[in-house]
């Protein structure tokens, strides 16, 4: 079964996209980066910068699946919470209008498919992901290495699904 699924780290600063391909049980990279705005703009010139780039990356790749980590709203920070929902909306609203389904998952879940244990480090996530994909050098931002996990993660989560649906 082939699949491209576009995972992606959204953040208003930073938002990193990672595409890749699932066929045959091998794992390709298509595709990987991040979208950077700019803080002297206003946020709805920044979510607008992040729709269309997404839109285009969508366009050109035409991924089956969208795949983002689950937020947890943290209280101590809630207008970092804001933020991030307001770029995940942004995201929503592509996965809605383009017809791309969009799946989430939690942090734990993610280590715990790509290497065993949901308390894995950063570092282990990134030397996974690299691995898995063939990639020499370490990406120039985290945010492309923790979107290549989250498509990664999807693969294999996507897979076991799969597999006990029809076992049932």
């Amino acid at each position: 079964m082939k699949m491209k699924i576009l995972g992606i780290d959204p953040a208003l600063f930073v938002t990193g996209y990672g595409l890749i391909e699932s066929k045959n049980n091998k794992l390709s990279l298509l595709a990987s980066g991040v979208i950077i705005t700019s803080a002297k703009k206003d946020y709805s010139f920044r979510l607008n910068q992040i729709y269309s780039q997404i839109l285009n990356i969508i366009k050109q790749f035409n991924p089956e699946v969208i795949v983002l980590e689950k937020m947890y709203i943290h209280f101590r920070h809630p207008t970092t919470a804001y933020i991030l929902g307001q770029v995940k909306g942004v995201i929503s609203l592509l996965s809605a209008q383009t017809e791309v389904p969009l799946y989430e998952y939690a942090p734990t879940r993610i280590k715990k498919s790509l290497l065993g244990a949901g308390q894995a480090s950063k570092y282990q996530v990134q030397r996974m992901v690299m691995e898995l994909l063939k990639i020499k050098e370490i990406p120039s931002h985290t945010d492309i290495t923790d979107a290549l996990a989250v498509a990664i993660a999807h693969s294999y989560i996507s897979k076991t699904e799969f597999v006990i649906s029809k076992m049932r």
